[in-house]
């Protein structure tokens, strides 16, 4: 059971992608089948996190072909979390797009499209080796191209091309650098490449490094190769965009971790430093962005930047308190900025725009949906006790103790403009009334509105339940962290060995009673 608990999460969206695909003439029967997958594939998520916490580190090999020689699948803490929240989100954008996106012609081919995407992002956390996280690197890029470019308009093809143009280059990089490991190496397994790359020359090492670095920054919409998302993201509609920012430069994100604990050392590297500026720019420049913009899309697009710098600081700092602080705000941001897109999607379907200067009224109108927010933003600001406030708490804690101060002040200023931003949308689409010579809002029926509120508040009561019941999510996050930081228990599970046991109990004293500075070692 276990081994098909590791390939399920990749086979049921590619079996309702296929179902859906052949499906596409009827739509209701479309519906029906997505709903299935995306349930489906929750259940097998939460099964396979029961099965990491109970037992550890699950490993498959295909046709026994052990490591480093076959195709191995791992579970562990933080692939089974990071699967288990893309499942959530899967769900909710299913949901969503049963109201906002039926009418199109689109619809059903949307769905296969989808659920092909949600295959690649489960892969990519699940896969063992480097070759196959650009196998399923390679299937995110397909679906999304396609996704893009359903609408068939004039402005959803331009942005398309934006985006396809730099993450080809990130492609063909991520190519070259495994195609230079191979051969530095002989092996592409993560747990065999642990040793060999310890032993390559400093300058073949920082090369191949390198390429890494500058391929999954574009992945992550890092400083300065983050242009495609503010240009493509604010063209697309709300269902496709939400689960975009939920996923797709977190992906990236996460395979820096991997990449940059297992396979190199991030200081052994040379590439601490830099990552340290770049977490900082990157930051400061999507705020900066966001701030500038009057379009909700735009906003929340720039701030997708904004947030993703605080991830890439607590990598960078590389402690374990940071990386703590970093897959917290992981778990975190998946959940709140496809929230905030959601609502941004609904705003503009029932008063015609995003713009804000055609927005207002809303807080008279729907004042449940003026809470339904405040939640998602106050905690992408960092207000306590919401989850954002814990996840920037832990990054700017770890970069104290490290005494980078200036990254610390970075991002206790980005908090702020991420208020001032959050507060521009809530003061022009809320609080101040309707104009004059804006269009009537639509009315919905009753079911469109339970179909579009249902996601939106599932969410938001997740992101109050991660800030009030914090103490699992951290400890989940901390013993993620140091089983990053301390890889050989991994190597030894995934090439065989039994060595040390892979740390997965999250309710173990020394992890229940640590106290969020006592990792900064």
């Amino acid at each position: 059971m276990t081994h098909w608990l590791l390939v399920m999460p990749i086979f049921i969206p590619l079996l309702t992608a296929t179902a859906c695909a052949f499906s596409f003439r009827a739509r209701s029967l479309s519906s029906v089948i997505s709903w299935c997958g995306a349930i489906a594939n929750l259940c097998v998520a939460i099964l396979l996190m029961q099965q990491v916490i109970s037992n550890g580190l699950q490993v498959t090999a295909f046709g026994d072909w052990k490591a480093p020689f076959g195709i191995v699948f791992v579970a562990d803490l933080l692939s089974a979390s990071m699967v288990l929240i893309t499942a959530i989100i899967g769900i909710a954008i299913v949901l969503y797009s049963t109201a906002d996106l039926r009418s199109k012609p689109f619809y059903a081919i949307y769905h296969s499209l989808i659920h092909a995407l949600l295959a690649g992002v489960m892969g990519s956390f699940l896969t063992g080796d480097i070759f196959n996280l650009y196998v399923f690197f390679e299937v995110m890029l397909i679906t999304s191209f396609g996704l893009m470019v359903l609408g068939a308009n004039k402005e959803q093809v331009d942005a398309a091309v934006k985006y396809v143009v730099l993450n080809l280059i990130s492609t063909m990089v991520f190519l070259l650098a495994i195609g230079l490991l191979y051969g530095a190496t002989g092996t592409l397994n993560m747990a065999d490449l642990h040793a060999k790359v310890a032993q390559l020359p400093d300058t073949t090492m920082m090369l191949i490094s390198g390429l890494f670095l500058f391929g999954f920054a574009i992945k992550a919409s890092a400083f300065p190769v983050f242009s495609w998302l503010p240009a493509s993201y604010h063209h697309l509609p709300s269902a496709i965009v939400a689960l975009y920012a939920a996923l797709l430069t977190k992906v990236g994100v996460y395979a820096l971790m991997r990449v940059f604990t297992i396979v190199f050392d991030l200081v052994d590297s040379g590439y601490q430093p830099l990552l340290i500026v770049i977490a900082g720019l990157t930051m400061l420049t999507g705020v900066l962005g966001a701030a500038s913009k009057f379009n909700i899309k735009r906003i929340l697009s720039f701030h997708i930047i904004s947030q993703i710098g605080y991830m890439l600081m607590g990598l960078a700092i590389y402690t374990p308190l940071a990386i703590t602080g970093a897959i917290f705000y992981i778990i975190h941001h998946i959940i709140v900025k496809a929230n905030l897109f959601l609502i941004g999607g609904f705003l503009k379907r029932k008063q015609g725009s995003d713009n804000l200067r055609e927005l207002g009224g809303a807080y008279s109108a729907m004042p449940w949906l003026a809470l339904l927010f405040l939640i998602p933003a106050f905690s992408l600001a960092g207000f306590p006790p919401l989850s954002g406030f814990w996840g920037k708490f832990l990054v700017i804690k770890a970069s104290l103790l490290t005494e980078d101060y200036l990254l610390a002040a970075t991002a206790l200023f980005v908090g702020l403009m991420t208020i001032y931003s959050m507060t521009k949308i809530w003061a022009e689409a809320f609080w101040k009334p309707l104009p004059e010579n804006a269009a009537a809002p639509i009315t919905l029926t009753w079911k469109e509105n339970c179909l579009y509120i249902t996601p939106i508040a599932v969410l938001a009561v997740i992101t109050v339940l991660i800030g009030l019941m914090v103490e699992p999510i951290y400890q989940l996050a901390e013993t993620s962290a140091t089983n990053l930081l301390n890889p050989q228990p991994y190597i030894n599970a995934v090439l065989g060995s039994d060595s040390t046991p892979y740390a997965t109990q999250l309710s173990t004293p020394s992890l229940s009673a640590a106290p969020a500075g006592g990792m900064q070692q």
